[in-house]
C-alpha cells in the first residue's frame, strides 16, 4: 500500500516541508478513517480496527477543534476541501 496514493498533487506540492501542520494531520487522519471504514464494512467483527478508528476519530476531532478556535476561516476551508461535516459542538 502506497501511503501517498491518497494525497492529491496539490497537497504534495504545498505541504512537502510542512507535514506537521494541522491541516496536513487532519488530511492524513481523514484518509486513515476512510480506509478503516471501508475495511470495517467487510470485516464487521474486527474489534481492534474499530478501536483504532475511534482513537483516530478522537484525534482528528481534537485537531479540528483546535483549528476552529485558532482560525475559523482555515477551518471552514479544510472542512469544505475534505468534504467532512462540521461538528455540532460550536
Amino acid at each position: 500500500m502506497v501511503k501517498n496514493s491518497f494525497i492529491p498533487l496539490i497537497w504534495q506540492e504545498e505541504k512537502k516541508e510542512n507535514k506537521g501542520s494541522v491541516e496536513f494531520q487532519v488530511f492524513s487522519f481523514t484518509n486513515k478513517i476512510r480506509r478503516l471504514t471501508s475495511h470495517l464494512e467487510l470485516h464487521k467483527k474486527d474489534y481492534l480496527s474499530q478501536r483504532s478508528l475511534r482513537k483516530i476519530l478522537g484525534k482528528r476531532q481534537r485537531l479540528l477543534s483546535y483549528l476552529s478556535n485558532k482560525n475559523r476561516i482555515r477551518y471552514k476551508e479544510l472542512i469544505n476541501q475534505l468534504d467532512i461535516r462540521e461538528s455540532k459542538t460550536r
